[in-house]
């Protein structure tokens, strides 16, 4: 396996941070899209499997996160619409580039899963492999954490645009800082029904979602909070063509003290990793 950091030159210009995993042999090839505010070393074990099984790779921040900040952190028109709209299909392109003449799926975290209907580009995915991917929508979380997402959401965010032009989400452990945009626009669409879908036909002008029709599969754990049965439905129906299929997976089954809505990705829940490989052998063939 060999590992390169790359530029990725988005539609609009903006320069994106990547880093591309080529296996030695080659089955298939995969983007991984990552969570809101978090940067793409996150995913680098994760990465290494996916290429030493055969897969080639990219990682990437998007614009105005980690790498990706071109001196401030909202140069670069930076929103959640962006970064489905410009960053992902520019990361496609490059992907297609880098591994030609394959099949191409994603692996979505989060926002990763969530903003694929966004790209115009995206008639070149073979399948989707989706990790703790939903609305976010807070009415449908339990209490305690639901007052959580509220004081987030409905407080700490507007209060962090209002005085510091952009969201500290470390602060309370909850990735990079985010883009004044793009901390809006989440804390707007979390706080309604669909995410996205808030705001179709307003901000949200030319999307694909009603369009797409490829394989997904979406895996939640049981203990996360956020991704829970409710709110994965609740996305799943913006791609209401979308073959999709839902995995419930629960910590105990596995021997394993949590996954909520980060841990699928931490090496101690390698067990858990066979099952992108299956699903993208699945849709390789």
């Amino acid at each position: 396996m060999k590992i390169e950091n790359i530029k990725i030159t988005c539609h609009d210009g903006f320069v994106l941070a990547a880093t591309l995993y080529i296996p030695q042999k080659l089955k298939a090839a995969v983007i991984i899209g990552t969570a809101t505010g978090i940067k793409r070393g996150f995913y680098h074990s994760f990465a290494s499997y996916l290429a030493e099984n055969g897969y080639g790779v990219i990682s990437y921040d998007n614009r105005c996160i980690g790498d990706s900040i071109q001196n401030n952190i909202n140069n670069g028109n930076a929103s959640l619409i962006t970064w489905g709209s410009l960053d992902m299909p520019a990361v496609m392109e490059k992907l297609k580039m880098s591994f030609p003449n394959t099949k191409y799926h994603i692996l979505g975290h989060s926002a990763g899963g969530q903003l694929i209907g966004l790209m115009p580009n995206y008639k070149d995915i073979a399948s989707v492999f989706n990790i703790a991917c939903s609305s976010g929508s807070v009415r449908n979380m339990k209490m305690p954490y639901r007052l959580k997402a509220i004081f987030f959401m409905r407080v700490f965010i507007p209060l962090n645009v209002l005085f510091f032009n952009k969201s500290n989400s470390q602060w309370l452990g909850m990735g990079e800082p985010l883009p004044k945009h793009v901390a809006k626009q989440w804390a707007k669409w979390c706080n309604g029904v669909g995410y996205i879908a808030t705001d179709f036909g307003k901000a949200v002008k030319t999307h694909y979602y009603n369009e797409i029709n490829i394989p997904a599969q979406w895996i939640y754990a049981t203990d996360d909070d956020i991704a829970n049965e409710n709110n994965v439905k609740d996305m799943i129906r913006v791609f209401p063509n979308m073959k999709a299929e839902i995995i419930a997976l629960n910590p105990k089954d596995y021997n394993l003290s949590e996954i909520g809505h980060m841990k699928f990705f931490s090496t101690k829940s390698k067990q858990l990793w066979s099952l992108a490989i299956e699903w993208f052998e699945k849709n390789t063939k």
